[in-house]
């Protein structure tokens, strides 16, 4: 086990939060259903990444937003103890009310001072229906929010790409796109694992990176297996 720079050997907590966009439009074209998949399928390679730093404890959880906003997988979970519940897609699209959520969780207390930099993953495929900016405002206002890595997952051609760029705060580092459920899959494993693995070795730098909060990760490829019949296309 190696020694972090200026401190000593012990488990530090990464908190990985899911923010799913669950409104009416997700239930369109199974999206939701993909969205399910996806997480679900990408936990084992998750595990993976966790094994590989036992310096840090990946704490995973998930918060839904449709109509008002709900944590859906309530407690901090360590990785290897995480199992996905499905989401279900309703109502409309309160992403502000869901940053605000956030932002009371990463305040301190309950957070830590010795955390490392919290990853957190939004996934949309719509416009917000209530204040975002206000949420967005509360979120930053947080230490641990303005460090965190914040990533965005479109879904489909109608998701709010300004808004998500806002979110991510860096003109660097763009909205990941995902219009069929292939491409979809391939955005959460790439998440799940090459963001994790950063955000859990912030110190560490590689070629082709880019900065979101204060931890360098690599460039997202798109890949040709994404590519698949205009049917399939959201």
């Amino acid at each position: 086990m190696n020694r972090r720079p200026g401190g000593e050997m012990a488990t530090r907590p990464l908190h990985f939060i899911w923010i799913a966009d669950c409104s009416g439009s997700m239930g369109i074209d199974g999206k939701i259903q993909a969205l399910n998949n996806a997480i679900r399928e990408a936990i084992p390679h998750m595990q993976e990444v966790a094994d590989e730093n036992p310096n840090a404890q990946v704490l995973v959880r998930a918060l839904r937003f449709s109509t008002g906003a709900q944590w859906h997988i309530t407690q901090p979970t360590p990785i290897n103890d995480f199992k996905w519940e499905n989401l279900e897609a309703d109502g409309v699209t309160d992403l502000g009310r869901a940053l605000h959520m956030v932002a009371e969780q990463l305040r301190i207390p309950p957070m830590t001072d010795r955390a490392l930099p919290p990853v957190l993953v939004l996934i949309s495929d719509g416009q917000p229906t209530d204040d975002f900016n206000a949420g967005l405002k509360a979120l930053l206002k947080e230490p641990w929010g303005k460090k965190a890595v914040r990533v965005a997952i479109a879904i489909g051609e109608d998701a709010d790409h300004e808004i998500l760029q806002k979110f991510i705060g860096n003109p660097e580092f763009q909205p990941l796109q995902a219009n069929n459920p292939e491409a979809l899959k391939n955005k959460i494993k790439w998440t799940s694992t090459v963001v994790l693995k950063a955000a859990s070795a912030p110190t560490s730098q590689t070629e082709e990176s880019q900065t979101s909060g204060n931890v360098p990760i690599p460039q997202a490829h798109d890949t040709g297996s994404e590519v698949i019949s205009a049917g399939d296309i959201w």
